[in-house]
């Protein structure tokens, strides 16, 4: 699908700075539970723990830009980048201003949103999602045109530049009149979640809205997403854990069996046992469950994923309810504890890899529909005992 500036009736209302500030206090309360548990030291070989980490590699805004008009000029097979403003989003700017990009290639009927460094400092979804960009844009194998046949990609790989740029996991609002952060009532500047901000009282940050929006008119048949988690063992063997599966409205939880009659919640697990069983051939990769500690499984309904499979209705946005299933991949290590060496960097990117294109392809042939979800049982976890919530608190298992 080439990107086609369009018209819009629904004018959205300017929140007002009071406005801002609530819901960001609303948002910020949610992100404690999960930053609560102190990771695990791993292995210094994958990621390395050395406490230096090196950020001279991780891509800038600026890096992406260009490789993104790089690609939209010399691929072989259609890849179109754009900004929201060419798309014709009402909001189409980060909080600072940044354009926002994204990049199209494929031409097939079910459309496919893969986003990645939501949250500013977990860079390597970036590189993994260029990656994946440039040989669907570039590579003639049998594989790759499947894939072009049967989706449309739509790429996100830089969903947080202020973020991203400041190498923080939040954006920060900031208003454009005078150049500055936006302060709260008590004197610091705030900060967005901007994985805790798609919420009917929500979408404080204008990144949240303008890809909302953006969301809607695509009205993708799958989501991918791509993030980093502290370092990890694997609960009852120790081993380190290079790469966690996750769905955000836990399967069999409180949320997900009530969402298309529970279709949702099977497509998802056979996602990831699909995965889960591929990934295993590779001797570099030792994955689980993403789980939040003490046998917490998440069921948020503020992240974006979890929107999109609710189907949430924004300000008249989302008049039919489109939804769409979506999981996401949680590489260990990130540049907040110092847990990325250069060494783990390549395998952080193939590994991103290898989960998105055995997905997609899985996805493409029906394989992955053909899975036993309950098979989700045996990806290792910790017991479950109940259910992170940012909307109840913790919920037991019944």
């Amino acid at each position: 699908m080439k990107h086609q500036p369009k018209s819009s009736t629904n004018q959205l209302p300017a929140k007002p700075k009071r406005y801002r500030s609530l819901a960001a206090a609303a948002a910020l309360a949610v992100v404690i539970p999960f930053s609560a548990a102190t990771p695990v030291l791993a292995d210094a070989n994958f990621p390395s723990t050395e406490g230096n980490t090196n950020i001279s590699s991780i891509l800038t805004y600026d890096d992406v830009v260009k490789e993104l008009r790089k690609l939209g000029k010399t691929s072989r097979f259609g890849v179109d980048a754009f900004t929201l403003e060419e798309a014709g989003t009402q909001v189409n700017k980060s909080e600072q201003g940044r354009d926002l990009w994204v990049a199209t290639v494929g031409n097939g009927a079910e459309h496919v949103w893969i986003q990645g460094r939501i949250h500013g400092n977990e860079p390597y979804g970036t590189d993994s999602i260029l990656t994946l960009l440039k040989d669907l844009g570039t590579n003639g194998s049998s594989d790759y045109q499947l894939l072009r046949d049967k989706f449309t990609f739509h790429f996100i790989p830089m969903y947080n530049p202020d973020g991203a740029e400041a190498n923080i996991r939040h954006t920060i609002l900031w208003d454009q009149a005078n150049g500055l952060p936006e302060f709260g009532a008590n004197g610091r500047e705030q900060r967005i979640d901007l994985n805790r901000d798609w919420t009917p009282n929500g979408f404080v940050a204008n990144e949240s809205l303008a890809f909302y929006e953006y969301w809607t008119d695509v009205k993708p048949a799958y989501g991918i997403d791509i993030h980093h988690q502290g370092l990890k063992k694997e609960w009852g063997t120790g081993d380190d854990v290079t790469l966690s599966l996750g769905i955000s409205l836990a399967p069999g939880g409180p949320t997900l069996p009530g969402i298309k009659d529970g279709a949702y919640d099977e497509l998802t697990r056979q996602m990831h046992v699909y995965v889960y069983d591929e990934l295993s051939k590779y001797g570099s990769i030792n994955m689980d469950r993403y789980q939040v500690g003490n046998g917490q499984e998440i069921d948020i309904k503020g992240g974006v994923v979890s929107a999109m499979m609710l189907g949430l209705d924004y300000q008249g946005m989302n008049p039919e309810g489109h939804s769409n299933p979506v999981v996401f991949f949680e590489t260990s290590g990130n540049t907040s504890d110092g847990s990325l060496g250069q060494k783990a960097r390549g395998k952080s990117i193939k590994q991103n890899l290898l989960a998105m294109k055995e997905l997609l392809l899985g996805l493409a042939t029906g394989e992955v529909q053909q899975e036993d979800a309950d098979r989700w049982e045996e990806i290792p976890h910790q017991p479950v005992t109940g259910y992170n919530t940012d909307y109840a608190g913790t919920i037991p298992v019944p």
